[in-house]
């Protein structure tokens, strides 16, 4: 196991494995009384720093190897802590909303403990990203670092941020159930049930068949798909927005273009960054999974060096040899340019750009979103699968509207947030709005760059709608066309609008909508690099 172990090492980009540890179990009580399990992973040299993990996917050697192994065979003492009422966890499993208080108290037992270094950093991606937001919403005075992958301050915006329900949570809450009954699987992979979950997210009313198929195992899922309305106490345990206000300790954030969390960890970087926080940001051409996947080995060294300057004090690591600028020196920011191919170094993100606009030109203008035969998801921020893919099939659908540039004479690089602007209506005031942006290829073959979704406000009056989609770092490059869609649904990444008003999780009835931009009334403002509008 320890020569697969260090081959798998290698291939992360694991440097300077340094010493053998050991791995024990260890029970850490909660202020109620609840007893959480850990592993403890203990250098057999001395520490050079203390790591707190945190999540409820498990601690089976797969991994551990990414979230604790590798940190403890460089020296580093981690305590792999899983969450309430998983695994051998006690308590009951409330998805994000015991994170918080169960944070503090696992800080408050590992001051206690002899093998405590006195500083800790924590680690973590996706629900092991949210509870160290958890935790720094009271950070600590030992918290001195954290690397956040892929992490959601507030998962309560994940689930209802756009007016529409997002459906990833029933192939989530899927997996943590049937976690419990077989061996875990990585998180965001359905395992074979595609089928079954299909029957889930086309089936009404959602809550009930949602019910029927999780059969008790899975109590949080009825009240959150039934209450959007995210003042709501109930989702105040996983909204963490003053974390940003509070953090003042160094922060790598590490995303992906096709990430479902992209719009947070942007968010995040530029809120730290208007404070004077110490932060540091990369951004790869994935997804979800591919973060922690084909990402490892650009990440993990940045990893290590963060955690070797910001925790072991082993001097200005920064994020090691990855993200530097032109002359060595480092760089808050690193993203990879989709379309170029290439990594860049930024000063800060977005970097210089000027708007250019570009008034939308087509045939056709209108379209009926019918609820019972939704637009489909082709690829985009998926958790599992999505990513960039060919969605050429799209641009002739009839229930979406399709405008493709001419062919553009130089290259142009995109980078920053896109938004659209739409002289639209619709004859049913419940609707939701889909736009993607895609590169079509001079073969015709389209490919998505980014998007973005909105629930509109059934009141709404007759303003244009503003739509900013989610940022990207992308060159078309010379002979490619700009294109962007328009559509109704974007099903089932999101819940459809059923069109009647009734709540999103126990309606019923379903009800079209006629869309119409005005003819012209179509702008898409991108932002270019400085010299290139």
């Amino acid at each position: 196991m320890r020569l697969l172990e260090r081959l798998a090492f290698r291939v992360l980009g694991v440097q300077g494995v340094r010493t053998d540890y050991t791995v024990t179990t260890v029970r850490v009580p909660m202020r109620d009384g609840v007893e959480l399990g850990a592993d403890l992973f203990l250098p057999q040299r001395e520490a050079v720093g203390t790591l707190l993990v945190r999540g409820p996917y498990g601690r089976g050697w797969a991994l551990s190897l990414i979230s604790a192994r590798m940190y403890a065979a460089r020296g580093y003492r981690v305590l792999y802590v899983s969450s309430r009422g998983t695994f051998d966890s006690g308590g009951a499993f409330d998805p994000m909303r015991d994170e918080a208080a169960d944070g503090q108290d696992v800080v408050a037992w590992m001051r206690g403990q002899p093998w405590f270094t006195g500083t800790f950093a924590t680690v973590g991606a996706s629900y092991l990203g949210h509870t160290q937001w958890a935790l720094l919403a009271d950070p600590p005075p030992e918290l001195v670092a954290a690397v956040i992958s892929v992490g959601p301050h507030d998962f309560s915006r994940h689930a209802w941020g756009t007016g529409a329900f997002n459906l990833d949570f029933v192939g989530w809450s899927d997996m943590i159930v049937q976690a419990r009954k077989r061996q875990p699987r990585i998180p965001g992979f359905s395992g074979g049930r595609e089928r079954e979950l299909k029957a889930v997210t086309d089936g009404l009313p959602l809550a009930d068949v949602a019910d029927a198929y999780f059969q008790g195992e899975a109590p949080w899922f009825r009240y959150r798909v039934t209450h959007p309305d995210l003042t709501d106490p109930y989702w105040a345990p996983m909204q963490h927005a003053d974390a940003l206000e509070r953090v003042t300790v160094p922060v790598l954030l590490i995303s992906g273009w096709q990430d479902i969390f992209l719009g947070q960890s942007m968010e995040q970087y530029r809120r730290l960054r208007e404070r004077g926080v110490d932060v540091a940001l990369t951004v790869g051409p994935w997804t979800h999974i591919d973060v922690i996947a084909k990402g490892a080995r650009e990440t993990t060294p940045q990893v290590m060096g963060w955690l070797d300057e910001h925790l072991a004090g082993r001097g200005e690591q920064g994020r090691g040899e990855q993200g530097r600028g032109e002359r060595g020196r480092a760089t808050p920011v690193r993203v990879f340019v989709t379309g170029a191919g290439e990594w860049r170094d930024l000063p800060d993100w977005p970097p210089a750009t000027t708007e250019r606009e570009v008034r939308l030109h087509g045939d056709r203008w209108s379209f009926d979103f019918d609820p019972a035969d939704p637009t489909p998801t082709v690829g985009g921020p998926l958790i599992a699968g999505g990513g960039v893919v060919d969605d050429s099939a799209l641009a002739s659908r009839n229930d979406v509207l399709a405008f493709t540039g001419e062919a553009l004479t130089a290259d142009l690089d995109v980078l920053g947030a896109p938004s659209v602007e739409l002289a639209h209506s619709t004859d049913n005031p419940h609707a939701d709005l889909f736009v993607r942006i895609s590169d079509v290829d001079p073969k015709g073959v389209s490919r998505n760059v980014t998007e973005g979704y909105l629930r509109l406000d059934p009141e709404r009056g007759e303003e244009p709608v503003h739509l900013t989609l989610l940022p990207a770092a992308h060159r078309f490059l010379a002979g490619h066309r700009v294109r962007v869609l328009i559509a109704g649904g974007c099903h089932p990444r999101f819940a459809r609008n059923l069109g009647t008003g009734e709540n999103p999780g126990t309606g019923t009835e379903l009800r079209s909508a006629r869309h119409t931009v005005r003819p012209g009334g179509a702008v898409l403002r991108i932002p270019v690099l400085t010299g290139e509008a």
